[in-house]
């Protein structure tokens, strides 16, 4: 079975899933929803659709640094909320997902990734790292 792991955003998702084993991650997607969780919902179906044998959901949860809820959060439970009742059949969980895009940022300047593609790729580097994350924590 697989695991997905989701980075979600104001406008922009990142996605990042297990392989077969459940021993790595890997970056899918980045997924422009501009606020629109419709679109977004619909981009997942079609994930679901490639990888069938996902079993459970990770979606990071934006916390403050002292571990008190940010009004993210909130939009992040809403959210949360919509994958539950839209895909009752898979586990969804939630991991701490503070550091991870200042994790995913230094990850890109190590590799010198240019300026113009780290808006692209940020929110997927950070999916990678809340997946981890959990995959760490089982």
């Amino acid at each position: 079975m697989r695991t997905l792991g989701i980075d979600y955003g104001d406008s922009r998702v990142g996605v990042a899933i297990t392989d077969a084993l459940g021993i790595t991650a890997q970056g899918l997607e980045t997924i422009n929803h501009n606020g629109n969780d419709k679109v977004l919902l619909r981009r997942l179906d079609e994930i679901f659709e490639k990888y069938p044998e996902v079993d459970t959901i990770v979606v990071g949860m934006p916390y403050n640094m002292d571990g008190t809820k940010t009004i993210r959060a909130e939009v992040t439970e809403k959210f949360i909320h919509k994958l539950k009742c839209k895909y009752n059949k898979l586990k969804i969980e939630t991991i701490d997902e503070r550091l991870t895009t200042v994790a995913a940022h230094k990850t890109m300047n190590f590799l010198d990734v240019n300026k113009t593609k780290k808006r692209g790729i940020v929110d997927t580097i950070s999916a990678v790292y809340i997946l981890e994350m959990y995959m760490n924590k089982k």
